[in-house]
């Protein structure tokens, strides 16, 4: 069994909820001692994992953004070097304070 501590998450203001008990750091356990906090990670849970969600917008653009790479026939290889290039080349451009 695991040292860590385990939170019992409990939703008071939302209807249909169910208790949980994960396994969380000591510093999350501290920080899921206030009534407003575990509210908003059951929030984040519930949302996070709730059937059928969608990727997120965020999600969305970086899968398109493969598909494109992909298309083009760039590797991950070749995206990494394009990524090194233009980070050389913005350090190489910036001004020294």
């Amino acid at each position: 069994m695991s040292s860590r501590p385990r939170v019992h998450l409990f939703h008071e203001g939302m209807t249909n909820t169910v208790d949980v008990t994960i396994p969380v750091k000591p510093e999350a356990a501290a920080a899921l001692g206030d009534p407003r906090n575990r509210e908003a990670v059951g929030r984040l849970v519930s949302r996070v994992l709730r059937p059928g969600a969608a990727p997120s917008p965020l999600a969305q653009a970086i899968a398109a953004m493969k598909a494109e790479a992909r298309a083009a026939d760039l590797t991950d290889g070749d995206i990494d070097a394009e990524l090194a290039a233009y980070n050389a080349e913005r350090r190489g451009t910036r001004k020294k304070r």
